[in-house]
């Protein structure tokens, strides 16, 4: 009986060995193991591995990110809606004050959108209906309204023929002035007749060159308005979908209290040119470059601040009734 035991201690030690060599296969990095254990006490101990709780953590983990995820949405959303409300809000306050209340430009060149009434969505609607209108010189409305501008320009000399060299008294480039209106269009000839009906003297003092020392070769009066006219709806950036110009942007909050706010612009865009004309000294071939100048000056007075009118242009106290 002795004899046995003896026999069977070796089996027990190597039985114990074994047990060792699957305890420490138990124990090994669970990165190099096998997905699915062979045996049934593989699978018994797998269950109770480090590897299952870092399981339970990473779940756990997922589940946090997630709800970070969806309060950040939430957070991000909040934002917005708070900063188009205080946009809004600011946009009512400076009506209310009187002060312009148009988006400024943002630090990557791009403007905010336009916040407009209705009122100045239609009086927009209408200003760029009325540059698409060119001039036609053989409609009766056109014809009529050159030769008004004729009357008001001239009120004391007899109405010459459409086509006549007298036109050049007025500025024209040409005897038909119907040519020098591809530019401007049949826009640029109303600014001309609203200057010449609400800034009489103004009009007649441009029209006659009667201040300053003029140049031997001056510019021509009605051919320059219709440039004036033509820069403005590019400064205005007025044609494109969607304004995004700094003196656009300002200009559109104009339209809210003045209907005529282009032609009241026109008006002071034509004495701060001519004012510029004449401390430059300037001649005929430097025409382009004073208007220029002139482009500069009322974009910087249209986005000063606090400007809810034409009237309000620093530029506008030079204009005279």
């Amino acid at each position: 009986m002795a004899s046995k035991a003896i026999k069977r201690r070796p089996c027990s030690s190597e039985s114990d060995k074994t047990s060792e060599k699957r305890m420490e296969t138990t124990v090994s990095d669970p990165v190099t193991e096998p997905l699915l254990g062979n045996g049934p006490h593989e699978e018994k101990n797998k269950r109770y591995e480090p590897a299952t709780r870092s399981d339970f953590w990473d779940g756990t983990r997922e589940e946090c990110l997630r709800w970070a995820h969806l309060l950040s949405i939430f957070i991000a959303q909040s934002a917005r809606k708070i900063v188009n409300a205080l946009s809004e809000f600011g946009s009512l306050i400076a009506r209310l004050f009187g002060c312009s209340s148009a988006p400024q430009s943002s630090q990557n060149g791009q403007t905010v959108p336009l916040n407009l009434s209705p009122l100045q969505v239609e009086r927009l609607k209408l200003l760029r209906q009325r540059l698409d209108v060119p001039y036609d010189c053989s409609s009766v409305k056109h014809q009529d309204a050159l030769k008004e501008l004729w009357r008001l320009a001239y009120p004391n000399r007899q109405l010459p023929p459409l086509k006549s060299d007298l036109w050049k008294d007025m500025g024209w480039q040409n005897s038909d002035p119907s040519t020098d209106f591809r530019a401007g269009g049949f826009l640029s000839l109303e600014n001309l007749i609203y200057f010449a009906r609400n800034y009489p003297d103004s009009f007649h003092r441009l029209l006659h060159k009667a201040e300053g020392k003029r140049a031997e070769w001056e510019y021509p009066f009605a051919a320059g308005g219709v440039n004036i006219s033509y820069m403005l709806v590019q400064m205005l950036d007025l044609q494109s979908g969607k304004i995004s110009t700094k003196a656009g942007v300002h200009f559109v909050q104009l339209l809210e209290d003045d209907e005529a706010a282009f032609d009241n612009l026109f008006c002071v865009a034509f004495q701060v040119l001519d004012a510029q004309w004449l401390a430059r000294r300037a001649s005929y071939m430097e025409f382009n470059e004073v208007l220029k100048s002139t482009r500069v000056q009322l974009e910087k007075e249209l986005t000063m601040g606090c400007i809810s009118s034409v009237q309000d242009l620093p530029s506008f106290r030079m204009l005279k009734r």
